[in-house]
């Protein structure tokens, strides 16, 4: 079950069915979107998708999804989930235009790795980021995120893969 998470401005919950709009309206803007999974997508296929974390992700309890609230309105969207591409758990993160700028682009991706770290007790958690999201990317780095390898997709762009390896000072002792 996807555990509720706070930060100093934000809530970290499971989505609730009255948040479909919202995810729609998150999804559907391309500022957002271009940067998520394979770029916009119809908002037929957004309202799919939110339907399957309630059908698959969460009622197979897959991985943790939450809703991103700050002062009680939905702001963004955000994943901890096992991946293939890079043998590990990787980290999704995307907040509303309006909640740029701010600092809570950093605020969420910090509070998802400590849970990865925390909850989950992993001793690195991954992102995939498109290599000309130069806004993601120093978000990243700045949080101790470094370039694992680089991957060519088939549309001639390019994929960052990145990991932070957790340290001492990440709370709980190292695995070993």
């Amino acid at each position: 079950m996807t555990p509720t998470l706070r930060t100093e401005r934000l809530l970290l919950e499971p989505y609730v069915p009255e948040d479909e709009e919202g995810f729609v309206a998150l999804f559907q803007d391309t500022r957002l979107s271009q940067w998520m999974g394979d770029g916009p997508a119809s908002e037929a296929a957004d309202r799919a998708l939110f339907g399957r974390v309630f059908t698959k992700v969460y009622a197979r309890d897959l991985f943790d999804v939450w809703a991103v609230r700050r002062d009680g309105l939905l702001v963004g969207h955000a994943e901890i989930k096992p991946t293939d591409v890079v043998g590990g758990h990787e980290i999704v993160y995307a907040l509303a235009p309006a909640a740029w700028g701010v600092g809570l682009g950093t605020e969420l991706a910090k509070a998802i790795v400590a849970h990865g770290f925390g909850t989950l007790g992993l001793t690195e958690v991954y992102a995939t980021v498109a290599a000309l999201n130069k806004a993601s990317l120093t978000l990243l780095d700045r949080i101790g995120f470094e370039l694992v390898r680089d991957i060519e997709e088939d549309d001639g762009s390019t994929t960052r893969v990145l990991v932070r390896r957790r340290t001492a000072s990440d709370g709980s002792p190292l695995a070993r």
